[in-house]
């Protein structure tokens, strides 16, 4: 009787064993999605690789409170200047890919760059997770009141009775409003004399004091001044009109047939970052870019709310740096 009850007990132990990886398997995904940690547990960082006042920090400053409500933890706003971006975005590529660190990307961070400088210190395709567009800002050529040009082709005549002589502000190197200019020169055929700032508020200064009389810039830092009549737009490089400013032509109206600069902005993590926080972050910023608060203080800006999927978003960086660095080769631009 003992021997039969032993055997059986045996048996039954066996057959609890061989069952066991099964069953262990059939728990592992549950186990491990009860233990998988949660995100956001603290802070997160979006860098602005430009000093505070020029577009990039206008833009990053408008979403970060919307994502903030939304995840539950506090978007951090952080400008890290220097480099003609460089510096900042170098700092993003480089950090932990945990989603705890964000970056603003830009037309020319992102698709000039790499093309423009010896060393930028990054590969915006293997170095980064886009997460999504977000806006789209029409590079515009403003002017000091004084200047007496009224248009692009005054501007294009001023260049050329004077070699040299005139000088365009821009933001940094490398940045939208200083391709810009590098596109503008070459296709209009003029020698002028570019002058770059460390960012759009230095040239801002620089240009309503009348230290410059004109510059390529984007339109949010300068509409104050418009409104208060201490600057004023020749044109937006936009095909079509701005709404915010509808009376102002555009190049191809204003003198310059087909050309063309409007800067794109989106969000971008460090390559490697998990996909779910990609994708939750994706699924954040499209709702809060559409909402019509968000919308309005976009245009309100001097940009174009736009959305996209990460990989419309990773297609939209390979078309900008088809643009923007071809040109740069094509000129044979360089910067050390």
């Amino acid at each position: 009787m003992h021997a039969r009850v032993s055997r059986r007990a045996s048996l039954a132990f066996a057959a609890l064993l061989l069952a066991a990886p099964a069953a262990i398997e059939t728990a592992a995904p549950a186990l491990a999605q009860t233990t998988a940690p949660a995100w956001p547990t603290r802070p997160i960082t979006l860098v602005v690789p430009f000093p505070a006042g020029g577009g990039n920090d206008a833009m990053a400053r408008i979403v970060a409170d919307k994502l903030s409500a939304s995840l539950g933890q506090q978007v951090i706003v952080d400008n890290r200047g220097g480099g003609g971006g460089n510096i900042g975005t170098r700092a993003v590529a480089r950090a932990q890919p945990d989603g705890y660190t964000l970056l603003l990307g830009h037309t020319g961070t992102i698709s000039v760059n790499p093309s423009l400088f010896a060393s930028a210190g990054y590969d915006p395709r293997k170095d980064f997770a886009p997460i999504g567009l977000m806006a789209s800002m029409p590079v515009a050529l403003l002017a000091n009141p004084s200047f007496p040009g009224k248009t692009i082709a005054d501007v294009i005549r001023a260049a050329k009775q004077a070699p040299g002589t005139l000088g365009i502000g821009t933001s940094a190197v490398g940045t939208g409003g200083y391709m810009t200019a590098e596109l503008f020169r070459a296709s209009a055929g003029v020698d002028v004399t570019l002058v770059p700032y460390k960012g759009t508020g230095p040239m801002m200064n620089d240009l309503v004091g009348g230290h410059v009389p004109v510059a390529f810039g984007v339109l949010a830092p300068a509409l104050g001044n418009i409104e208060a009549k201490t600057l004023r737009v020749i044109a937006v490089m936009s095909r079509n009109r701005f709404p915010l400013l509808p009376e102002v032509p555009t190049a191809d109206e204003s003198g310059l047939p087909g050309f063309e600069s409007v800067l794109h902005y989106g969000l971008l993590a460090p390559a490697g970052t998990p996909q779910p926080i990609i994708s939750r972050l994706n699924t954040i910023l499209q709702g809060v870019v559409q909402s019509d608060e968000v919308k309005g203080r976009i245009r309100a800006e001097g940009g174009e709310p736009l959305t996209s999927s990460p990989e419309e978003y990773a297609a939209d960086i390979d078309r900008e740096e088809q643009k923007w660095g071809g040109l740069v080769r094509r000129l044979g631009l360089k910067v050390d």
